[in-house]
């Protein structure tokens, strides 16, 4: 058995010696002697952040400066609340209720990590479930996005002055959504975990609103992407199908409600819903190791033998980030940052890593290591992995840079936000139409307003990161981005 978190394994000496070198040489840090981050100030600010991004009426006490001077502009037809997942003015549904999944799972783990912090988190969650009842307050209707995007994404406008549209679309009977249903039901019921003893009441509300919005999603089977196709795409495009959600949502509502039916429906539809596809993807779009490395907890448990096979696949999903073993579609930076072609990369990175601290407790709980062909991984090594992925994020890289907003000395100056790259309205009282805010945006000198705790979608393969508004997918922050890092921040904070 392993004993430490850098040791592997295994009956081939060579192999072995090969696999331990590259894992020294991504957890090592890259200076002679480690940054020693302060994970609790980082905490604070990667909450802090969720501020920044809500929609509605604020409540009177708001911490952050920026959201009390943008979103009392942010009104979405009937539809208020809840969150902007990113830079622009549109409220996409999808990953609003994936970020609400992940920060509720961060809190279920690691809230007693939390400290005086828990409170914020709490309130964070709340208010992204808050809209989620709203939005599903109509039985088999689920309203899944406010603002059109491509109207919206021609501007660079202050919420203040937002005058694009602001269509109201749904999916229902005839229109499905299984799987922005789907996720929307598994954010209700992990939220009914976190206020389960805080708030009954309202727990049973998200609860019982939960299954009635799975079952919608299960009997009315279809892809969003088909049914809005032209509002949802490509922004959030639902391109890897909704079986997924079906079973990520059953997964938590067995958690929340630990109702056999719930287990028998993921019994049932394990191989026709494709449980083992995938496996080493984990974001707002594919829930697959999400959904293993959850239901494995029970399986480590001793309490859920007949759900082997989602262990398995956990076990592959491990495995398949293990430097010097790992996946084609995962590679790494020379500086060690976690790399997947294609979009925002550093929503992989937090979800991923998310994932690795996660599977490294229930391993250690149950006392068990993962085999990975010739080697094994023990809980330690998964732990270690996590933490080099978060300390670069914080500034242990080649650049020297946090990629979070107000982290250390030197952080990203021109983040693809509208809110924080236009003059505020105290700065700048005339309106700023539609086309007069491109000058900010091509504008070289940093954003005026500090969104703070926002992290971007981060460097390239090669660690080049541009500090450029135009270079979005490096440049802008992502309400799923931070989610997942709030968990990783509160085990580290407290185990650093």
């Amino acid at each position: 058995m392993a004993r430490n978190g850098l040791s592997l394994l295994g009956s081939v000496p060579a192999l072995r010696v090969l696999l331990t070198l590259s894992l020294l040489l991504l957890l090592l840090p890259l200076h002679s002697i480690a940054s020693r981050h302060d994970y609790n100030d980082a905490l604070r600010k990667s909450i802090l952040f969720f501020e920044g991004q809500r929609s509605g009426k604020l409540p009177p006490r708001s911490t952050c400066p920026m959201a009390q001077r943008l979103r009392l502009a942010r009104r979405s037809h009937c539809r208020t609340g809840g969150y902007y997942d990113a830079g622009d003015n549109v409220k996409f549904g999808f990953p609003m209720a994936f970020t609400t999944t992940l920060l509720s799972w961060s809190i279920i783990d690691f809230g007693r990590n939390m400290g005086p912090e828990l409170s914020n988190a709490v309130k964070s969650v709340k208010w992204g479930s808050d809209y989620l009842l709203k939005a599903t307050a109509v039985p088999d209707v689920v309203f899944v996005q406010v603002g059109d995007a491509y109207s919206d994404h021609n501007c660079w406008e202050r919420p203040e002055d937002m005058d694009t549209l602001r269509t109201v679309y749904k999916i229902d009977r005839a229109h499905p959504g299984s799987d922005v249903a789907g996720e929307t039901a598994a954010a209700l019921a992990a939220a009914s975990i976190v206020f389960r003893s805080r708030d009954p009441a309202y727990s049973t509300l998200l609860l019982n609103r939960a299954v009635r919005v799975f079952e919608f999603a299960d009997r009315h089977r279809g892809a969003y992407s088909a049914s809005l196709r032209r509002a949802v795409c490509p922004f959030y495009c639902d391109v890897n199908g909704y079986q997924d959600e079906l079973l990520w949502a059953a997964a938590w509502l067995h958690k929340a409600s630990r109702r056999r039916e719930y287990r028998e429906y993921i019994a049932k539809n394990e191989v026709i819903l494709r449980a083992g596809d995938t496996i080493n993807e984990f974001g707002w779009d594919n829930k697959h190791a999400g959904i293993n490395v959850l239901i494995s907890k029970e399986v480590l448990r001793g309490r859920a033998d007949y759900f082997s096979s989602f262990q398995q696949n956990a076990d592959g999903f491990i495995c398949s980030l293990l430097p010097g073993i790992s996946h084609p579609q995962v590679q790494y930076s020379p500086g060690g940052l976690i790399f997947k072609a294609g979009g925002s990369n550093m929503q992989h990175v937090t979800s991923l890593s998310f994932l690795l601290l996660a599977y490294s407790n229930y391993l250690s709980h149950a006392n068990k290591v993962v085999p990975c062909g010739e080697t094994t991984a023990s809980p330690a090594l998964l732990k270690r992995l996590a933490q080099r992925q978060v300390n670069y994020i914080l500034g242990d890289n080649p650049l020297g840079m946090s990629y979070m907003v107000g982290y250390g000395p030197r952080y990203p100056q021109r983040i693809h936000h509208r809110g924080s790259s236009l003059p505020s309205v105290l700065a700048h009282p005339a309106r700023i139409a539609c086309k007069a805010g491109s000058p900010y945006f091509l504008s070289p000198n940093p954003n005026p307003n500090l969104l703070v705790g926002a992290v971007v979608g981060g460097p390239n393969s090669s660690d080049a990161f541009p500090d450029s508004r135009p270079f979005f997918q490096e440049s802008e922050p992502t309400t799923y981005i931070n989610a997942p890092l709030v968990g990783l921040l509160a085990y580290f904070s407290a185990h650093p």
